[in-house]
């Protein structure tokens, strides 16, 4: 039997967070090098060496691995240094940022990666305020140091006046010739001089650690770069943000870490540095009050739905967030949306595409299940009583077109895989009323997911579609009066259609007729956000 302390050790050492960050700014080669890092691989593969059929590990679609663009997000399981690392890869072009929102429920912190260069870009401004509105501790690394770019205070000054938070430099970049060798750990106050590997950041690079006032560090920068270093250092110090832990911890800061992905230069530091400051899973919000991870018996939610990771048994799975408790295989838990009882199966941790059963889940755990059709995302499931946490939101799609099957007798492959894509939320699946039945529409956010679904469709349910674009740019559920409802409708430029779980929802042809009818209307309302589903 387990005993409640052993419990709280477990969850102590849980570290559950997801990386953001604008397309390009080299979120998958990060990934990569935390495993590398983390031992959870021995070599990390590159996603631009597609002719050596190497792609990235958390990539694992077939289209991401043909365009070298993350598309869905992964849950990457592993150990490190006494943690119990659960690491949400996450799409970062826009077109798929719904899916980022939704394994940021997930998360208890978050990385925040910026490209030297670039600075603060609008991705990933919007990422970086969905985990303000969640109060998630941030962590900022800046990338791609190994090449010229801004000034790092400059980098840092533009993060505190664009995003609003506090920042202070964790570390601070070491360049010979306006080349990266090292980092300085401010916390430590300690310099780490990383030795050129010739295996192109496949592999730990070594270092040596010397100390600022050491004579080494002039051997190796030269005496007028250790000079500058030391200049640099002391104005930090002196005019610098000071290290601030506890205001990380609230989310009121966040601390700027300086390396290169690409050649592991400064990751381990952040690495370390993360786990050691990043919070264990605390008490989650529910309908009645704070679920106490450690005191609740088992409860958890389900953020994410994928269905065919394994193409040869067509296997669904629900990606689960364990927030209190421990999870028991056979145990008897109780869906919150439908009160129906679901006995939990054997759960399975991750490595991207690849699995293996979990031996020991409790809170702040990421794992799936094995689902014949019962979960959806946003279902809590608990033990002992009915639960339900905050759902995974929903959003009204911006683009829409209207499904058109090549070969009329594959109709029930195709309405099976419009089904699944739209449970996984790879696309919003709508139907209109016509005389010879209900005609499909799918809506996304961006127009790739469309790329997506036609991609999947063909893949995985051997069905070819056609997509004819339809006129329609913003869309809205709305419940309250039907003929009401019906009449907003049926003026031009509108169209009634409804989704898969029946509630109605209007299509407008610009934001103007949208908002026009919602100043007009007296008994509907409009809503962006699906509106909960009971069954």
């Amino acid at each position: 039997m387990t005993l409640p302390g052993d419990l709280a050790k477990e969850i102590a050492r849980r570290r559950t967070f997801a990386i953001i960050s604008h397309p390009d700014a080299g979120k998958t080669t990060l990934t990569e090098k935390l495993l590398l890092f983390g031992g959870a691989i021995h070599l990390a593969g590159s996603v631009k060496s597609r002719k050596a059929n190497r792609h990235a590990t958390s990539d694992w679609l077939a289209m991401e691995k043909e365009r070298g663009i993350s598309i869905t997000a992964s849950v990457l399981n592993f150990d490190y240094h006494g943690f119990r690392i659960n690491l949400l890869d996450t799409p970062g072009h826009q077109d798929f940022s719904e899916d980022t929102y939704r394994a940021l429920t997930a998360a208890d912190s978050a990385i925040m990666l910026l490209d030297n260069r670039k600075g603060v870009e609008e991705q990933t401004r919007k990422l970086f305020n969905v985990c303000q509105r969640r109060r998630l501790p941030i962590f900022t690394l800046v990338n791609k140091c190994d090449r010229e770019g801004e000034d790092p205070l400059g980098i840092i000054d533009d993060v505190h006046r664009d995003l609003g938070i506090r920042a202070f430099a964790a570390t601070w970049p070491v360049r010979v010739n306006g080349r990266l060798v090292g980092v300085y750990d401010r916390a430590d106050e300690r310099v780490i001089l990383y030795d050129t590997s010739s295996d192109h950041g496949q592999s730990r690079p070594t270092f040596n650690v010397v100390a600022v006032d050491d004579e080494a560090l002039d051997e190796r920068l030269g005496k007028k770069g250790a000079a500058t270093l030391r200049d640099e250092i002391a104005l930090l110090t002196e005019a610098g943000e000071p290290l601030d832990p506890a205001a990380v911890a609230r989310g009121e800061a966040t601390p700027v870490f300086f390396g290169s992905a690409l050649t592991n230069f400064g990751i381990d530091v952040l690495l370390e540095r993360f786990l050691a400051a990043a919070p264990a899973p605390v008490a989650r919000e529910n309908g009645k009050g704070l679920v106490d991870p450690i005191t609740t018996p088992f409860s958890g939610f389900v953020f994410k739905v994928q269905a065919n990771m394994d193409l040869k048994h067509r296997d669904r799975i629900a990606f689960l967030r364990v927030c209190s408790g421990r999870f028991e295989a056979g145990t008897d838990a109780i869906i919150g949306r439908t009160g129906k009882t679901l006995r939990l199966a054997q759960p399975q941790e991750f490595m991207a595409r690849e699995r293996s059963q979990a031996d020991d889940v409790v809170a702040g755990d990421v794992v799936g299940l094995h689902d014949r059709g019962h979960l959806r995302v946003g279902d809590t499931v608990a033990v002992g009583e009915v639960m339900e946490y905050p759902g995974v939101p929903r959003f009204s799609p911006e683009h829409f077109s209207q499904v058109r099957l090549g070969e009329p007798m594959k109709r029930k492959q195709l309405d099976r895989g419009l089904q699944h894509l739209a449970e996984e939320g790879t696309i919003l699946l709508l139907y209109a009323p016509s005389i010879t039945g209900p005609v499909p529409i799918v809506g996304a956010v961006g127009r790739l997911q469309f790329d997506v679904l036609t991609d999947r469709l063909e893949r995985e349910y051997s069905v070819s579609i056609r997509l004819e674009p339809l006129p329609y740019h913003c869309a809205r559920w709305v419940t309250g009066s039907a003929p009401e409802a019906n009449e907003i409708a049926a003026l031009h430029g509108r169209r009634m259609v409804e989704d898969v779980d029946g509630h109605p929802m209007i299509l407008f042809d610009n934001e103007w007729a949208l908002q026009r009818s919602m100043s007009q209307s007296t008994d509907v309302e409009f809503h962006d956000v699906q509106p909960k589903t009971r069954r």
